[in-house]
């Protein structure tokens, strides 16, 4: 793997992550394209993860802090992150048996396009106004841990699982963010497990060093303009966009 084509999967990853479009699915089709050894797309899978959670770190510095004093918060983030960790880890090497390869992307991207425009209706129609509490943590955990499906979107799972339980637009956004922490960091985890088990050596560290800034940069940049496109409910041209993608995948197959 190249530099250039580091770079382009760090872009990619961090904007894909917090925008509601998949970042696994993103980076299946362009490793896949790219035709990079797995295992060297496993570290670097790990590599972009840490990247972007620096921008998270960043954004919301403040409200991780926040936590320590506030541990209700902390309570319901530990209840929405139960359902995804209870599925990557006993159901992971399951889910990428099946996914393997891109298989069953295009229409996961269409599912996804189908729950973000559903949650720009409810959103648009409904008052949003409840807090954060233990039930809809759960729920909203739920979406999470069906997103570890490859294709479908964590940040738009877990934003329309907000909306659909009618908490307020601002709060759902930072919760759904600070939901990535965790998730991500644990696949980080898992996956470098991985990596480390399977024994590779055939790393290039500038190329992946570079992806991993610009997951950071872009990263950075998506979490600002979804902050921005919430509060606004404004989901429907991530939808169209899903809705082509899935349209191209199924005519080159």
């Amino acid at each position: 793997m190249n530099v250039w084509q580091a770079v382009l999967l760090g872009l990619v990853q961090g904007l894909t992550e917090f925008l509601p479009v998949s970042s696994s699915g993103h980076l299946v089709l362009l490793q896949k394209w790219f035709g990079i050894d797995p295992d060297y797309s496993m570290f670097l899978t790990v590599m972009l993860h840490v990247g972007t959670l620096i921008p998270v770190c960043i954004v919301f510095f403040k409200d991780i802090l926040g936590l320590f004093k506030n541990p209700i918060t902390l309570l319901y983030l530990v209840i929405a992150s139960i359902p995804a960790a209870l599925v990557g880890f006993l159901l992971g090497d399951q889910i990428d048996a099946v996914f393997y390869g891109g298989k069953y992307l295009a229409p996961c991207f269409l599912f996804t396009a189908l729950v973000l425009l559903q949650a720009e209706l409810v959103a648009k129609t409904k008052p949003l106004y409840r807090d954060i509490n233990a039930g809809n943590a759960a729920l909203m955990g739920v979406a999470q841990a069906v997103a570890v499906v490859p294709g479908i979107s964590r940040s738009g799972s877990t934003i329309a699982a907000g909306c659909f339980c009618g908490v307020d637009r601002e709060k759902n956004a930072n919760f759904a963010f600070l939901m990535s922490l965790p998730v991500i960091a644990g696949s980080a985890l898992l996956e470098g497990y991985d990596f480390i088990k399977s024994g590779s050596t055939e790393i290039s560290f500038l190329p992946v060093l570079l992806g991993v800034i610009a997951a950071a940069i872009s990263g950075y940049v998506a979490i600002r303009v979804m902050l921005a496109l919430v509060k606004k409910a404004n989901f429907k041209w991530f939808s169209l966009y899903l809705v082509c993608l899935s349209v191209l995948l199924l005519i080159i197959k």
